[in-house]
């Protein structure tokens, strides 16, 4: 009985590192969203200066400064690119799938 009690404490040692292995990937995949929200907001408060008719003298508050801009700009880029990867994606998988459909 004691044997089988440390044989699956054994066996649930792996599943333990499997789950705070995933836990862990999961607390950076959280950070790199967070990010990647941070970027839109900052892209967004680009885009909200360009189209809002501001009512304020202060320059600063009237044009969006560099890091907004580079953020709007780094947004599309990575859109384009996902879609891009998405269009090759797709165009591997129907060659892949014309390939083995030409094969008897």
């Amino acid at each position: 009985m004691a044997a089988s009690a440390r044989a699956s404490a054994r066996v649930s040692s792996p599943s333990e590192s499997s789950v705070s292995h995933d836990a862990e990937q999961l607390a950076l995949q959280l950070c790199d969203d967070i990010g990647n929200l941070q970027s839109m907001q900052r892209a967004y408060a680009c885009l909200e200066k360009l189209i809002v008719q501001q009512e304020v003298n202060d320059a600063q508050e009237l044009y969006p400064s560099r890091a907004e801009l580079a953020a709007l700009v780094g947004v599309v880029n990575d859109e384009l690119q996902r879609r891009i990867d998405t269009a090759e994606a797709t165009a591997q998988s129907l060659r892949h799938g014309l390939g083995k459909s030409g094969t008897p």
